[in-house]
């Protein structure tokens, strides 16, 4: 069974550095575009940054400049290196990937559990 497996996150102080990573478990045939997205408390989940399989990434304006998303598409992992954090970067960050399964299936999405990421100031 196909999952994104979350690491990293905690608790910070402004300024500080963070890295986030997810792994598809489970061995999936390829995957697509992997990211990662965000949510506060009361508010809508929003993305931060994402990567397609041929390496074009997209941020958030709010995270442009600051983080950097990168990704093994070998080992269908996906990392977040957040540096100069903001007590409004905290929020639940979750993983998100487009992901064929197996060689005939079609890509469907998958989420993560989720990681908390505290920017204390």
């Amino acid at each position: 069974q196909v999952q994104l497996v979350e690491s990293g996150g905690g608790l910070v102080q402004a300024g500080g550095s963070l890295r986030l990573s997810c792994a598809a478990s489970g061995s999936p045939f390829s995957a697509l575009a992997m990211g990662w997205f965000r949510q506060c408390p009361g508010k809508q989940r929003e993305l931060v940054a994402n990567i397609t399989s041929g390496g074009i990434t997209n941020y958030a304006d709010s995270v442009s400049g600051r983080f950097t998303i990168s990704r093994d598409t070998a080992k269908n992992t996906v990392l977040l290196q957040m540096n100069s954090l903001k007590p409004e970067d905290t929020a639940v960050y979750y993983c998100n990937a487009v992901l064929r399964p197996h060689y005939y299936s079609d890509p469907r999405g998958y989420w993560g559990q989720g990681t908390q990421v505290t920017v204390s100031s």
